[in-house]
């Protein structure tokens, strides 16, 4: 078996950021919309910096009204994922793009994505799982009604409370009370940091949210004092590397230190995060990976184990997946 052929688990995956442009181009003709100012002469996703992607992700969004929409936008995003050997993968989800933070309408956008993952993994045999998310940039009072939303569906599918967005805007700490609602609703929790924020938000993370993974993380290496923390802590890190090369956080591949934090023992996974936006798929993740630092099979084997281990979802659903790893 290839590297690219291998069973993969991803666990940072934003839902509308998967959306496929030729989906979102599709949708906004239907609803006779004119998004055209944010697509490249090919046909992809076109902006100029982290802050200009924002703006244009949140435009792609805007065509997303109905939960008949996001049910079809399920369907479009797990066909992509399973064709890049993922068997499982948690999706980050807004209720601000879902209903608005009502919890009514949250359930009925709910029930419309969890149908489609059903039918997607009778079909192609990817299991789904949500966390619901806020947005930092939409500031704490937002984020406590999303919050809410989280703690009303948990369950066997909604599993993890996250939160996304502009890391330069306001503190973590601002948003405590949602990640303590969060928690206390047993959900598992997860933040982005490590990325724009640089090692300080990872710290910001783990001690005023108290979370057990983060999104990205990879600029912890700046602070070794903070890495040998990852490790004693067994925090896992949801590593993007296409990502992060592509937004210019690391010039390029061979700068990225994924290796360097995996040498030291620090928990890695590998996901794509948005990835049409970032020209790229989980086949194109381990091949560069593979490229860039020489890793094998066994390497990765031990990255798709580490993330089924940080899986938000249940034990049964864990140990069903788990025998889809093993070689056949």
């Amino acid at each position: 078996m290839t590297v690219s052929q291998m069973p993969k688990v991803e666990l940072h995956l934003h839902h509308e950021g998967a959306a496929p442009p030729g989906f979102i181009r599709g949708l906004a003709a239907e609803k006779k919309v004119d998004l055209s100012g944010i697509f490249d002469e090919s046909g992809g996703y076109k902006y100029k910096d982290f802050w200009d992607f924002l703006k244009v992700y949140e435009a792609a969004t805007s065509v997303l009204h109905t939960p008949e929409d996001f049910a079809r936008l399920t369907t479009a995003v797990l066909e992509e994922s399973a064709a890049s050997g993922v068997i499982y993968s948690e999706t980050f989800l807004s209720p601000d793009f879902c209903g608005n933070r009502d919890v009514g309408a949250w359930r009925e956008y709910l029930a419309a994505i969890r149908e489609a993952a059903d039918a997607a993994e009778a079909e192609h045999g990817i299991v789904l799982r949500g966390i619901v998310t806020c947005i930092r940039h939409f500031g704490p009072d937002k984020a406590r009604e999303t919050a809410k939303c989280a703690a009303e569906t948990v369950g066997d599918w909604i599993v993890g409370f996250g939160i996304a967005g502009d890391e330069k805007a306001g503190k973590l700490k601002d948003f405590e009370w949602s990640f303590d609602c969060a928690r206390e609703a047993g959900l598992r929790l997860t933040a982005h940091a490590g990325e724009w924020g640089g090692p300080e938000s990872v710290r910001d993370a783990l001690d005023d949210l108290r979370v057990e993974r983060i999104g990205h993380g990879a600029r912890a290496i700046e602070d070794l004092t903070l890495v040998d923390r990852l490790v004693k802590d067994g925090i896992v890190l949801e590593v993007c590397p296409g990502s992060n090369v592509v937004l210019g956080v690391y010039p390029d591949w061979h700068s990225h230190p994924i290796h360097r934090l995996r040498e030291r023992g620090v928990k890695v996974t590998v996901s794509t995060d948005d990835p049409p936006f970032f020209h790229t798929t989980m086949v194109n993740e381990y091949n560069r990976l593979a490229d860039a630092f020489e890793w094998d099979e066994g390497v990765f084997d031990e990255i798709a184990r580490t993330s089924l281990e940080a899986a938000f979802c249940d034990a049964q659903t864990k140990a069903k997946l788990l025998k889809r790893l093993e070689p056949s």
